[in-house]
């Protein structure tokens, strides 16, 4: 099997846009020199200089298909990564998951203090929905404001704030495979989904089966994402990833590496890629920077 992800058109690809979202961000976020310096220090912490930037990749991939101009895509993309910045901050905190370590170094509330991290969450959640709507992005005010409420309901208790209440309510609980689905389905895919067709919304108007069709390209990386997850916490150490390794399963968390084994959930993987790429296979090349994305995803474990 060809690995796109592996390619140097596709490496490039990725560190152009790794690097276009870090100076996006880095020009969004404000100034430390800006009063409240700590608070916006720490903002900037929280966001900058680590992360993969799945999120924005997925982005300008969908909108790259689109026809979309990057410069639009931008804002789409950072809009998502700065929801997944923040709900990173609050996932760290002792109320929730309580981990010191996050992309390679101390967590928010570790580096400053618990009220500054909650802070830092706020103010991230907050300047997301800024960078989408004081930019005119779509044709139309309403389109633009039909992805302001994609994205809130992507970040809220019917997507991700949601997803992380029922994982909490798991601790010690061995899930079915479906109960563990819809979890994450909200924890981590409704942000992934929101991330697609964002940047699919700043191009051209597709029609009502193409968006659906990479609604469910979209729903399947999302939990790929997740399961992709569960074996790198299982398997890798903690330099490797960035976080605490073996976190899940010292908490007593329902994880597809709990519920199918090592061996099957690299199976589950392989399988959901397969539907990602079948899903895309209509778009033809126009699809091929999400599909090298969704084979990145999985080979990043093994």
């Amino acid at each position: 099997m060809n690995d796109p992800d592996r390619s140097p058109a596709f490496a490039d690809w990725m560190r152009d846009v790794q690097q276009r979202t870090e100076t996006a961000l880095a020009a969004l976020l404000p100034e430390p020199s800006i009063t409240p310096r700590r608070l916006h220090e720490a903002m900037r912490y929280a966001t900058l200089g680590g992360g993969k930037r799945i999120r924005p990749l997925l982005a300008h991939a969908a909108g790259e298909l689109a026809g979309a101009a990057p410069e639009i895509v931008d804002r789409a993309a950072c809009a998502v990564e700065l929801i997944h910045a923040y709900s990173l901050v609050h996932d760290d905190m002792p109320c929730m998951d309580d981990d010191v370590l996050r992309r390679g170094k101390p967590t928010v509330h570790v580096e400053y203090d618990e009220a500054t991290a909650l802070l830092v969450g706020d103010a991230l959640q907050a300047l997301a929905f800024q960078v989408l709507a004081e930019t005119p992005m779509c044709d139309t005010p309403s389109a633009q404001l039909a992805m302001l409420a994609r994205l809130a309901a992507a970040a809220g208790s019917r997507g991700m704030a949601g997803g992380q209440a029922i994982d909490l309510a798991a601790v010690g609980r061995q899930l079915s495979r479906a109960e563990l689905e819809a979890m994450h389905i909200h924890k981590t895919g409704a942000l992934i989904r929101a991330a697609v067709l964002l940047g699919a919304h700043c191009g051209r108007g597709l029609g009502a089966d193409e968006l659906a069709r990479l609604d469910h390209y979209a729903k399947v990386v999302g939990l790929l994402f997740q399961v992709v997850d569960d074996i790198l916490d299982a398997e890798a150490d903690t330099a490797t990833l960035g976080k605490t390794a073996g976190k899940d399963a010292e908490q007593n968390k329902p994880t597809y590496v709990s519920l199918l084994g090592l061996a099957d959930a690299r199976r589950l993987a392989e399988e959901m890629l397969v539907d990602a790429r079948t899903t895309l296979a209509p778009f033809g090349a126009r699809a091929a920077r999400l599909g090298a994305l969704a084979d990145y995803i999985v080979h990043r474990a093994f």
